[in-house]
């Protein structure tokens, strides 16, 4: 499989690895500041740019006819443009905030555990969320997927409808967000009562289990059609 990475930072060159040693050809290696030459030989595009280079690199990879990974987090607001733009243009698409397998599992356990308290109403939910400094956006994009998970799950007695990163509201999760050098990714959700706390965590030990995650999306999507998520991946819709 040709693979086009768009956005050639850390991230980029351990997919880059990762694509390498699974047999596949990397076509082209775009960095911010250069051209989009290549693309067209691309079976697949992988996007782990930035947030201000996210949408410009999904339009093109659209009007190229080429399938899109993207695991960009920050540029959501448009979102739904994308999709509609994707179908408009009878494309392939997949977003991720978390391309991890792991985390995909840990996201189908952090909806379970939300269905599971719903009617538990002496319990808090709260986040924390741990990052290398080098990240742009806060709280991750995989915080925000959790919360989600959280609000869509259940009412949870208080009715959650947002997070924040402040004085939470009673309608609202707090995400404490953090950032340290050298960490790739932290995430906890934690239940508290006034006598006991639930606490489910992932963390990640490197990147490379973001890296592995995306390219078996890539894997996937060559050949198909349509606006998808890891839970097609993974087959994960229990």
């Amino acid at each position: 499989m040709k693979i086009a990475l768009l956005g050639y930072g850390k991230m980029g060159k351990v997919i880059e690895k990762i694509a390498l040693e699974r047999g596949h050809e990397i076509v082209l290696r775009k960095s911010r500041d250069s051209t989009y030459e290549g693309l067209e030989n691309a079976d697949v595009a992988i996007d782990f740019s930035i947030p201000d280079s996210a949408v410009c690199n999904i339009k093109q990879c659209f009007d190229t006819n080429v399938p899109v990974v993207c695991g960009t987090t920050g540029w959501l607001e448009h979102y739904n443009e994308m999709v509609s733009l994707c179908e408009s243009k009878n494309g392939g698409f997949i977003y991720g905030s978390n391309f991890s397998l792991g985390v995909n599992i840990f996201f189908e356990l952090n909806t379970y555990l939300a269905k599971m308290m719903s009617n538990l109403k002496q319990y808090k939910v709260s986040m924390e969320e741990i990052h290398h400094t080098q990240k742009l956006d806060a709280p991750s994009g995989t915080a925000i997927s959790l919360a989600k998970g959280i609000i869509e799950a259940q009412n949870f007695g208080t009715d959650y409808t947002s997070w924040t990163l402040e004085n939470p509201t009673e309608k609202e999760i707090y995400i404490d967000a953090k950032r340290i050098e050298n960490v790739p990714g932290t995430h906890s959700v934690f239940y508290d009562s006034s006598v006991d706390q639930i606490e489910i965590k992932h963390t990640a030990h490197s990147r490379e289990g973001f890296a592995l995650g995306a390219v078996i999306a890539a894997e996937w999507l060559q050949h198909k059609k349509g606006v998808f998520t890891m839970k097609d991946v993974l087959n994960l819709d229990l």
